[in-house]
C-alpha cells in the first residue's frame, strides 16, 4: 500500500511560531493548510514561498478532513473551526502539544527564561547545524541565518525556545512543559506576564517546577532570579553532588564559563570567553550573556570549540531584536521590547553606543498594561530623550473596572512620573509628523513593542533619504 499524505490544518497560522511549524511539516511531506484573521508579510510571504495553503477568516467549508489540527494560542476557544474539529473527532493539539509530540527528540535542549530565550535558541540550533548534528528546532522569531524558524529532522537532537506562557486559550500549562527537556539553558528569571502570573511567586513557581525535572542545567550566575530558584531547590554546580543535579554556571566571574574584555561598536561585539577571542555581528552587550550560555551548552555537548566560534561569527541574529531597519544620518531600529524592563535594557544598549538623541516609540504587551506592572516603569526610559506612546492595540477585557488594562494616555502618565518628556499621540499621522519634526542628524528612532505599529516604521523609513543598508541587515 502506498503511503497516504497526512494533512494538518493550523488555526491561527499567521503567527511567527505557528507559521514556522507549518513550513516544517510541509518540508517533510505533509499537506498543510491554515487559517487566521489576516495575513501580512513576512509571514504571508514565507508561507507562500513554501507552498502552504492558507486563507483569511474562519471557513469550515474549506477545511476538508485533516488528520490533525493545531490551534494557536491567540485563535480563541470559541473558534468555529475548532468546534468543527471537535464535531468531526479530529485530534486537536495546541501549538506546544504539537511541538511536544512531533518535534521533541531523545536529547531535548530547551532554552527558558524571561528574556534571551529566542536569540539563544536560534543561535544554539545554528551551532548544532554547523556541527552537522542536524537538530529539529523551533524558536519564536524570524532568523536572518536560518531558512525558517522551525525544522523537523530525524536527528536525536532537538532545540526549542521554552516559553513560560500558557499553551492555549484553555490550557494554562506553560509551553515548555510539553518539550520534555533533557538539557536546559536558563537565561534569566524576572517576574513577567502579570496577566497570567498575578504574583511574582506564581511566576517563579513555574520555573521551579521546570528545573526539578531536568538533570542537566546550564544557567546564568549573574541573574538574581536564577540564583534564587537554584538555591531554593538545593541545586549546585558540577563540582558538588546535591540531589544528583548538575548545574553549570556561566557569567562574568566565578563560573565555569566566564566572559570579559568587551568591546562594543556599531559593527558588533568583540569579547572573550575563558580567554578565547569571540566576535559576533549582533548588537548589544546583553547578547554576550546569551552567546556565552550557548557556548557553554554546546561545549558541554562535546561540540568542537572552533565550530562554535565560527558559528557565533556567522550568526546574524533575529528580526525585531534591535534590528536596524534604516541607516543614514538618522538610524531607525525595531525591537520587540514589550515591557518596562525590556525597554530599559534596549535603551541602555543604544545609549552605550550612540551619543545623540534617542526617540522611543513604545507599546507594551498585554502583561505590560496590567496595573500590577506599573512599578516596572520607574526609570525604565531614562536613556531616552523623548518617549512617545502610540494608540495601543485593543484588548479583549472583562466588565471588572479594576482589571481593565491601562490605555495609552494612562501609560504615558505613569511613565512621565520618572521621565518628564513623555507624550501620548493617538493619531498615527500626527505621530509620524512629530518624528519628522524631532529627528535630526545622528539621532536614533527606536520602535519597541510586540505589535507591528500599523506601518509607521515603513512610513518614516520611506520619508527619509535612501537607506545605506540592505533590507536584510539586522544587528540583533
Amino acid at each position: 500500500m502506498p503511503n497516504v499524505q497526512k494533512h494538518i490544518h493550523i488555526i491561527g497560522i499567521a503567527g511567527v511560531a505557528t507559521s514556522a511549524i507549518a513550513i516544517a511539516f510541509k518540508n517533510v511531506g505533509w499537506k498543510v493548510t491554515g487559517s487566521d484573521k489576516g495575513f501580512f508579510p513576512p509571514v504571508s510571504t514565507e508561507l507562500t514561498k513554501h507552498g502552504v495553503s492558507f486563507y483569511a477568516g474562519w471557513h469550515i467549508e474549506k477545511i476538508g478532513m485533516p488528520d490533525i489540527a493545531v490551534v494557536g494560542t491567540a485563535s480563541g476557544s470559541k473558534n468555529p473551526e475548532t468546534a468543527y474539529m471537535k464535531e468531526k473527532n479530529i485530534p486537536i493539539y495546541s501549538f506546544a502539544e504539537a511541538v511536544g509530540k512531533f518535534f521533541v527528540r531523545e536529547k531535548s535542549i530547551v532554552v527558558a527564561g524571561t528574556w534571551g530565550k529566542t536569540s539563544s535558541s536560534a543561535l544554539l540550533s545554528f551551532i548544532l547545524q554547523k556541527a552537522k548534528l542536524d537538530p529539529s528546532y523551533m524558536f519564536g522569531g524570524i532568523s536572518i541565518s536560518h531558512d525558517s524558524s522551525a525544522k523537523l529532522t530525524d536527528s536525536k537532537y532537538s532545540v526549542f525556545e521554552g516559553d513560560e506562557y500558557k499553551s492555549s486559550p484553555t490550557d494554562t500549562t506553560p509551553k515548555f512543559a510539553y518539550y520534555k527537556p533533557t538539557h536546559l539553558l536558563l537565561t534569566a528569571i524576572s517576574w513577567d506576564h502579570a496577566d497570567l502570573y498575578p504574583t511574582e511567586e506564581k511566576y517563579f513557581d513555574t520555573f521551579k517546577n521546570l528545573i526539578s525535572k531536568v538533570d542537566f542545567i546550564v544557567a546564568c550566575k549573574d541573574n538574581a532570579g536564577i540564583k534564587r530558584i537554584v538555591d531554593e531547590k538545593g541545586l549546585v554546580n558540577e563540582e558538588e553532588s546535591v540531589d544528583e543535579k548538575k548545574v553549570i554556571w556561566y557569567g562574568k566571574n566565578n563560573a565555569k564559563y566566564t566572559y570579559g574584555d568587551i568591546e562594543q561598536s556599531r559593527s558588533g561585539l568583540n569579547f572573550k570567553i575563558n580567554g578565547i577571542p569571540i566576535y559576533s555581528p549582533m548588537l548589544g552587550k546583553f547578547q554576550i550573556e546569551n552567546i556565552t550560555g550557548c557556548f557553554a551548552l554546546a561545549k558541554e555537548l562535546g561540540i568542537d570549540e572552533k565550530i562554535i566560534i565560527e558559528a557565533i561569527r556567522e550568526f546574524e541574529g533575529l528580526k525585531r531584536r534591535l534590528e536596524k531597519r534604516y541607516s543614514d544620518e538618522i538610524e531607525v531600529f525595531d525591537d520587540i521590547a514589550h515591557s518596562g524592563e525590556k525597554a530599559q535594557n534596549t535603551l541602555s544598549t543604544l545609549r552605550n553606543i550612540y551619543t545623540k538623541k534617542i526617540i522611543a516609540i513604545f507599546e507594551p504587551n498585554a502583561g505590560g498594561r496590567e496595573r500590577s506592572s506599573i512599578e516596572k516603569y520607574d526609570d525604565a526610559f531614562k536613556n531616552a530623550d523623548l518617549v512617545i506612546i502610540p494608540r495601543l492595540t485593543n484588548l479583549k477585557v472583562g466588565d471588572n473596572e479594576d482589571e481593565r488594562p491601562m490605555d495609552g494616555n494612562e501609560l504615558a502618565s505613569i511613565i512621565s512620573k520618572t521621565h518628564k518628556n513623555t507624550v501620548y499621540i493617538e493619531n498615527d499621522t500626527n505621530l509620524i509628523d512629530r518624528l519628522k519634526d524631532e529627528a535630526k542628524a545622528e539621532d536614533i528612532i527606536i520602535f519597541m513593542g510586540s505589535h507591528g505599529f500599523r506601518g509607521m516604521i515603513e512610513e518614516i523609513i520611506n520619508y527619509l533619504p535612501s537607506s545605506t543598508i540592505s533590507v536584510k541587515t539586522s544587528l540583533s
